[in-house]
């Protein structure tokens, strides 16, 4: 059995560098729309999403008519006072220069730490994982929560930011943790 992570379309938000997190609920633009439809990913039975927009929208384009369940704990990290603003923007904040200065491991003011988005995020999966489905499964969700699974279960292992991907990529990974990116 496999898990396919993939991280949603791209939005105008990442576009713009922006922290898009689980507040601000946007669609996929058009050019992340025309990339998805230039991919192959690989063929499975059921889909797991988050349930923002961007993950929906990706879903219905890349697994037309497959069944989706939607885990609400895949949800994006909720930002904060940092929510929809890019480095522009905060970069005279003292409070963002903190969190840079911590390498992420703050919690963002007013939103999560690393730390309790990654363990809500693995806890998701472990769920999932208790289910012992036996075909072959998608996860579209975030950046985010793809890093937080590779981090706990990739083979060979690798820290949080090692596991980054852009829109409409991610990984396969095997049930002994050994993985691939797509």
């Amino acid at each position: 059995m496999k898990w396919i992570l993939i991280r949603h379309g791209q939005t105008q938000g990442n576009i713009e560098h922006r922290y898009i997190g689980c507040r601000t609920d946007e669609s996929l633009c058009s050019q992340g729309v025309e990339s998805l439809k230039e991919k192959e990913y690989p063929a499975v039975r059921r889909v797991f999403i988050s349930p923002m927009k961007r993950c929906r929208e990706t879903a219905e384009l890349i697994y037309p008519g497959v069944q989706v369940e939607v885990i609400d704990d895949f949800r994006e990290c909720d930002f904060g006072e940092f929510e929809n603003k890019n480095y522009a923007d905060l970069n005279d904040r003292a409070d963002y220069q903190a969190w840079i200065d911590s390498n992420g491991e703050m919690p963002f003011p007013g939103g999560e730490s690393r730390t309790e988005f990654a363990a809500r995020c693995v806890y998701a999966f472990d769920e999932l994982v208790k289910r012992d489905l036996k075909e072959d499964c998608a996860i579209i969700a975030h950046g985010g929560t793809i890093m937080a699974v590779m981090e706990q279960y990739a083979n060979p292992k690798g820290s949080y930011y090692d596991f980054q991907v852009k829109n409409g990529e991610g990984y396969i990974l095997c049930s002994d943790g050994i993985y691939e990116r797509i």
